[in-house]
């Protein structure tokens, strides 16, 4: 008892966590004190039930069933007493410390108390003087501000006048320039004074600001006057403009003994008038078309290309302004070819004397394409005076619409016109415009299609008579009618914006359905001779759209296209998940709608054809299906085997539509042709000619020499191997044709293992892929040549 009291007692050690260190070194000087103290958490955390157990266990485990173990009973109860002494100790040892630590907690917080009520009365004191001194201060401070806000506006005057004395210094530099004719100093200050205006843009003073404006603009009128003045006078003596062609431009080009001085001088004027860049877009708006025709930003025209301008400007606006004869509403080729003429003649002197002028003095400007930009705006500017007035004329329209797509073509691809510079195509995308020539390309697009549908030649390739051209065996209207479409594509192709593109591409696809619809009704009137010559037109232009369709689906325009649309379709949502994921995946086109309905359209005239030459081949082999295949000879019997007789009919009528529509239809369509006839065709034989009989063994062969040495060569021409089409048919004959022994063999094997591997491995062997089990044993059953065994 002794014993499990002191056990008991153990466990009150943890309520303190300081003593675990000392207790884990005094468990480590002994296994029993370990033993002791890991009993005593087991019995803590029992009931005192489990109480007498522990203890049994414990000697149980000291003492066990050895009665000279009782020896050790002295030293464990010794031990445990230590161990219970040591214990109490840890008790005590921390039950006096925690008393002594509060008592310090609180005396630490007490004297924080106070040396925080001493920081208190210091602030209440320091923010009084602080206070009293701001009082005191106060109008210290008044007349101190007083005499800043003096002293800065006396700063801000000195800076005004420190502006204006610089400007009226760089002004009197520029005037002392000049006096001694000394301009591209004169113009170097102008620059400067000009950066100065740009600086002071943000200020607020409007007097100095129109001040230096007001300056700025004297001194460039007069230096832009003088040197232009002198740069017209080279320019003249180098015979500017060249109207004539560039054949004609000796004079112009290459200069006698002077040329070099000239030249010189020519350089030296320009680069100065090129200084002067800067101040004369600060002072001068350049002429713009309104905000509705969309035209890209671009920089003005350099100053001394502006000059070399203004002699063509004159011409231009003398000869196609008011009312001179050459100014004609209805031919706008005239000013087209003239601004063309322009660029071409100037070329050769733009990129051999002006553009090293520009690549020294380190401008990235090409000369060629900025003197054509200038002539452009004069091309705009007519075409936007002009198409008002001819907008409700359809030919005038349509003729302006021709000559300026002409005119666009022949200005990237010549001249090398950049498609981000403005160009007539902005002109021609401005609403109320764009609206007129997509009504007027859709009527005049209509009116063409009639005539050619009306035509004579209409359903006739025009390639009939050249087979290596022919294959697609297009007829003429449906080969003019992608050709239309075509020039559409290339009329809108270079129009600036996407959205424009696509509404050009919706007139197509609408021209496609409506050609679709009108070929449709065509074939209507057709459909009692499917296999007529104006049918298998219709049916080949279907193929060939489909084709040319297919093939532009694959081009990188209609792609970029696609792509516009996809962002549109994105933007509105009117497409769900999987059709936006198709069209950003590429798995569809835009011509994906019309592509699916002359699909359907191409295979039911297809079926129409392959079903009308079907009953006409049935027809002719109703004798055929009647042959007395019972009692026919056997082939020993016969000395040479020949085509039975009713089979000449089919055979021929087969012949003759396949030669009639192999000269008719286009290789693709034909190969599908006889492929869905022979489909029909092998059935028919299968089920209304073998099934429907019995055969002898003259019969059996008689029905394979027919087949395989007659019908399947008909279409040796258009495959290797035609007795694959012809599965069901090849299989029987080879059923029918078995010898007796086979055959038996093969009927014992078929009933004994029914639908099981071996019966399939027999087919196999045989040469049966094709026939199911069921029609093997069918066809066996049709024989009539088996020996009298009582089956």
């Amino acid at each position: 008892m002794l014993l499990a009291g002191e056990i008991g007692e153990a466990p009150a050690a943890p309520c303190c966590p300081e003593s675990g260190d000392e207790r884990k070194s005094m468990e480590e000087k002994s296994d029993i004190n370990v033993a002791a103290s890991v009993g005593s958490e087991q019995v803590s955390e029992g009931t005192d039930d489990d109480l007498p157990s522990y203890v049994s266990a414990f000697i149980e485990k000291e003492v066990g069933n050895d009665l000279k173990s009782l020896k050790k009973l002295d030293k464990l109860i010794e031990q445990m007493t230590e161990s219970k002494v040591k214990l109490e100790e840890e008790v005590l040892t921390v039950s006096s410390e925690i008393p002594k630590r509060i008592q310090s907690a609180l005396k630490n917080a007490e004297e924080s108390k106070q040396s925080l009520n001493q920081f208190l009365e210091q602030e209440t004191h320091l923010f009084s003087s602080i206070s009293s001194h701001l009082l005191t201060a106060q109008p210290w401070m008044d007349d101190l501000g007083a005499m800043i806000s003096q002293i800065e506006e006396i700063e801000r005057h000195l800076a005004y006048l420190k502006w204006i004395s610089q400007i009226e210094e760089l002004s009197d530099n520029i005037q002392q320039y000049l006096m001694t004719n000394n301009v591209p100093e004169a113009a170097s200050t102008l620059v400067a004074m000009t950066q100065l205006d740009i600086k002071l843009q943000e200020s607020s003073c409007a007097h100095l600001l129109g001040f230096m404006r007001a300056t700025v603009k004297f001194w460039h009128k007069i230096l832009k006057d003088k040197l232009t003045s002198d740069f017209e006078e080279i320019l003249t003596q180098l015979h500017w403009p060249f109207i004539t062609p560039p054949q004609s431009q000796a004079v112009g080009v290459s200069r006698p003994a002077s040329s070099p001085e000239l030249y010189g001088n020519l350089e030296t004027l320009f680069c100065q008038l090129l200084k002067l860049q800067t101040s004369d877009e600060l002072l001068t708006e350049p002429e713009q078309l309104p905000e509705k025709y969309c035209l890209p930003a671009s920089p003005a025209i350099i100053l001394p290309i502006q000059v070399m301008l203004t002699p063509l400007q004159k011409r231009f606006r003398y000869h196609f302004r008011g009312n001179r004869q050459t100014n004609v509403i209805s031919k706008p080729e005239w000013y087209l070819a003239q601004v063309l003429m322009w660029i071409g003649n100037h070329t050769q002197f733009l990129d051999e004397k002006i553009q090293p002028i520009l690549d020294k003095a380190g401008s990235a400007v090409n000369a060629r394409l900025e003197f054509s930009r200038g002539l452009m705006m004069l091309v705009l500017e007519k075409l936007a005076s002009d198409i008002p007035c001819l907008l409700y004329d359809d030919n005038l329209f349509c003729h302006l619409v021709d000559e300026v797509l002409l005119f666009e073509r022949e200005l990237h691809s010549a001249h090398g016109y950049p498609g981000t510079f403005a160009s007539c195509m902005h002109i021609l995308s401005e609403e109320t415009c764009f609206q007129r020539w997509l009504t007027v390309e859709r009527k005049f697009a209509l009116q063409k299609m009639d005539s050619m549908l009306s035509s004579e030649v209409a359903w006739v390739s025009q390639y009939k008579d050249i087979t290596d051209v022919d294959e697609m065996k297009v007829p003429d209207c449906a080969e003019t009618f992608m050709t239309l479409l075509l020039v559409i594509t290339d009329r809108y192709k270079n129009l600036p914006m996407a959205s424009r593109k696509l509404q050009f591409l919706e007139l197509q696809k609408d021209l496609v359905d409506d050609f679709r619809i009108r070929l449709t009704q065509v074939m209507k009137e057709e459909t009692r001779a499917p296999l007529g010559f104006r049918y298998c037109a219709i049916l080949n232009a279907v193929n060939y759209i489909l084709v040319v369709l297919a093939d532009w689906a694959d081009n990188v325009f209609f792609l970029q296209l696609q792509q516009a649309a996809l962002e549109v379709l994105a933007e509105s949502n009117t497409l769900s998940k999987l059709q936006l994921g198709q069209l950003a995946s590429m798995e569809s086109s835009v011509f994906d709608d019309m592509v699916s309905l002359l699909e359907r359209l191409k295979h039911d005239m297809l079926a129409r054809q392959v079903d009308h030459a079907f009953r006409e081949v049935k027809d002719a082999a109703k004798l055929y299906k009647k042959e007395r295949w019972l009692s026919l000879p056997s082939q020993s019997e016969q000395a040479v085997m020949s085509l039975s007789s009713s089979a000449c009919p089919f055979l021929l009528t087969l012949r003759d539509r396949l030669l009639q529509l192999e000269q008719q239809l286009c290789f693709s369509l034909f190969k599908m042709f006889w492929q869905m006839l022979v489909e029909k065709l092998d059935v028919y034989l299968y089920q209304e000619v073998i099934l429907a009989n019995h055969f002898n063994e003259g019969g059996a062969a008689q029905l394979q020499f027919d087949m395989t040495r007659n019908l399947f060569p008909l279409f040796s021409h258009y495959c290797k191997r035609p007795e694959n089409y012809f599965k069901h048919v090849k299989e029987a004959c080879v059923v029918l044709n078995l010898n007796v022994g086979s055959a038996l063999l093969l009927k014992d094997v078929l009933q004994s293992a029914s639908g099981q591997p071996p019966a399939t491995a027999a087919l196999n062997e045989v040469g049966i892929y094709k026939l199911a089990q069921r029609d093997v044993e069918i066809l066996l059953n049709l024989r009539t040549n088996w020996p009298n065994t009582g089956r």
